[in-house]
């Protein structure tokens, strides 16, 4: 993007890997001096009957979903706090809310997450820091492919949003928007839900 003036960095590793959550923030912050906002976005789904899950999906979705969720904002928590200020939003899930089915692991680590955000929130309101997260409904992703492919799934997974849709990505901007802006300066904590009204019925 230097052609538009704007500075950027592309680093890539496995946030399953602690050591790799610990170079992705130091990294960025040689970059650019600072580090003002970090989206944890990253995520892994396996789906099987919770009979059937193995311990290696459930250590690796774990690993991905909720332990890279801590360590990026501890690594980039300690410089926000020593800047006195910072936003950090995590994308939790409806299964932050609700078991869901076949996704035990997943559903696991996305109620971690929501918790994480309190976690860190209750600590960190008072030094500037907005620890928030945004959980987002059915969308149209890779990981919800298998979902939108069975036509019963899909059908009762529609009928339930009120809706009538499955959301875009684009319907994640407005809230990712609010939540790394001072808009949001009070807001600590918040797990903010794009659903399409799901949660409603």
């Amino acid at each position: 993007m230097a052609e538009t003036g704007v500075d950027c960095i592309a680093l890539a590793g496995d946030v399953g890997d602690a050591t790799v959550c610990a170079r992705l923030v130091a990294d960025t912050i040689t970059h650019f001096g600072a580090i003002d906002i970090l989206v944890n976005n990253a995520g892994i789904i396996r789906r099987s009957p919770a009979v059937d899950h193995s311990e290696e999906d459930w250590q690796a979705i774990i690993n991905v979903n909720l332990s890279s969720v801590f360590r990026l904002t501890q690594h980039a928590g300690r410089h926000m706090i020593a800047k006195g200020r910072g936003k950090i939003i995590n994308i939790a899930s409806l299964l932050t809310f609700q078991g869901g089915i076949t996704v035990p692991s997943y559903a696991a680590a996305k109620g971690g997450v929501g918790q994480l955000t309190k976690a860190f929130a209750n600590e960190w309101a008072s030094k500037g820091v907005n620890v928030n997260a945004i959980a987002p409904g059915y969308f149209a992703t890779d990981n919800t492919e298998a979902l939108q492919k069975n036509p019963e799934r899909s059908r009762q997974i529609l009928e339930r949003i009120p809706a009538g849709r499955w959301g875009e990505p684009e319907d994640l901007a407005g809230a990712a928007v609010f939540l790394a802006s001072a808009a949001s300066n009070y807001v600590h904590g918040h797990i903010l839900v794009v659903d399409g009204g799901w949660l409603n019925r």
